[in-house]
């Protein structure tokens, strides 16, 4: 890239001055006008924008127009998440897979449709001859997202058929791009690795018969060893974040590009660099850098006041990173509770035990238990909060000896399912192009000639 062309870096902060000059808007107006800012209704609650039979998630009971906290639940096409889960682990036997296909194709798979579909990803989790070579070695980047979202896009070029929207043929995209997303992470990540952190990288050769969760420890691992009980726990994670409403901002994404009718590869794409943003799929990092902080400035652990004392000055953006807010808690849905974050607590619990980290666990959960009680005392705030998902994602990651340059992409290559099954209801059932208003504040000028101006 030029560092500089014709002084335009000198010029650049001008040019900002310019812009600033003649552009914004008084808060004002979006009340005045109606203006649904982030197409949130005032009383919190999404705009409606569509319809879907895929995932429900329920966080609060309206009564009279208020709205009354509820216990978090999340449906998956009518099955609460829990089931799920409980089902998977009394049977002792990996969901991921299951999941998604319950997810596209709206029914739980019989034993001999789940081998099958187990068979077709596994099948499909090789890239084309030539891809790593091409797409990944030869333009690495030092974020994971980025080159998820390029190589999708690229992946277009290697599609015989990549306009064609038929349901037989996103169908087709989608699970293979199900099955192939993991080992563009891993193959993106070893790259970084050695073009950016100076570090070896090695490409193990794939094993078509594991699930999505062991493959990827296999790839990660230089030995390509990893436990039972720690593929449980990735694929555990897996399910969770495989899916979560139309109107998350990925989701949307997705939902928005499909209405247009464009590709899939263009879609998934889309739907990655939304995730990637730290208001969406990058949150569960500020988590852990968060947490790492605070570990750093407390030195008891056991001292409930000490860790308060932080929290609070998070809060006065004296601590942290100036936001003055405490990742990981509040949810625009959940209130009393994120089902995730339950789950993920009880299952983080039982392996932080058998990887000599119970006083970190504990840390997490003393933060959790004192949260409500800061933003309550030092920010005035009455609203019920509760930890969400990104609370306790990164930790497990940690018990698993994930980097944390794929805490988010790990979240993408389960939410892909639930991306592929919305894009293929909105091209079916949809119908018309998702449009919003816009209303335009500029009034009529004139046009003047720059000689006079």
């Amino acid at each position: 890239m030029i560092e500089d062309i014709h002084g335009f870096n000198e010029r650049l902060k001008d040019l900002c001055d310019e812009y600033r000059r003649h552009n914004g808007f008084n808060s004002e107006d979006y009340q005045t006008y109606g203006v649904k800012r982030g197409l949130r209704n005032p009383d919190g609650t999404g705009v409606m924008a569509g319809l879907t039979n895929i995932c429900n998630v329920h966080g609060f009971m309206m009564d009279d127009g208020v709205r009354v906290p509820d216990e978090g639940k999340l449906i998956y096409r009518g099955i609460d998440v829990n089931d799920i889960v409980s089902a998977c682990i009394s049977e002792d036997r990996l969901g991921f897979e299951e999941t998604a296909w319950l997810l596209l194709f709206g029914s739980l798979p019989t034993d001999v449709q789940l081998g099958n579909f187990k068979d077709t990803l596994g099948y499909f989790r090789e890239l084309p001859e030539n891809f790593v070579e091409d797409m990944i070695m030869k333009s690495p980047s030092k974020d994971i997202m980025n080159k998820m979202s390029r190589s999708v896009l690229a992946l277009y070029s290697y599609d015989s058929d990549p306009d064609n929207t038929s349901l037989e043929n996103i169908m087709r995209q989608s699970i293979q791009l199900i099955a192939s997303l993991p080992t563009i992470m891993t193959y993106a990540y070893q790259v970084k690795k050695r073009a950016f952190d100076k570090e070896s990288m090695f490409f193990h050769p794939i094993d078509l018969k594991l699930s999505t969760s062991e493959s990827i420890l296999r790839a990660l691992r230089p030995d390509m060893k990893f436990t039972d009980s720690e593929a449980k726990l990735l694929d555990l994670c897996m399910i969770l974040h495989a899916e979560h409403g139309g109107g998350n901002n990925s989701t949307f994404s997705a939902r928005v590009l499909s209405s247009s009718g464009t590709d899939t590869y263009a879609t998934v794409s889309a739907a990655i660099g939304s995730l990637k943003g730290p208001r969406h799929g990058g949150a569960n990092l500020r988590v852990r850098r968060m947490m790492e902080e605070l570990k750093e400035n407390v030195r008891d652990w056991n001292n409930e006041q000490e860790i308060y004392d932080f929290l609070a000055a998070v809060i006065r953006k004296e601590k942290g990173d100036g936001s003055g807010l405490i990742y990981g808690f509040g949810h625009a849905i959940y209130t009393l509770s994120d089902p995730r974050a339950v789950i993920l607590k009880k299952a983080a619990g039982r392996l932080a035990d058998e990887k000599n980290m119970k006083n970190e666990f504990e840390l997490y959960c003393t933060v959790e238990r004192l949260t409500p009680k800061v933003m309550k005392e030092v920010k005035g705030s009455a609203k019920v909060i509760c930890p969400n998902v990104d609370f306790y994602s990164g930790f497990v990651y940690d018990l698993l000896g994930i980097p944390s340059d794929l805490f988010t992409p790990l979240f993408a290559v389960s939410r892909i399912a639930g991306w592929c099954a919305h894009r293929i209801e909105e091209v079916t059932y949809g119908g018309r192009i998702i449009r919003p208003a816009y209303r335009a504040m500029s009034g009529v000028r004139e046009y003047v000639p720059i000689a006079e101006r």
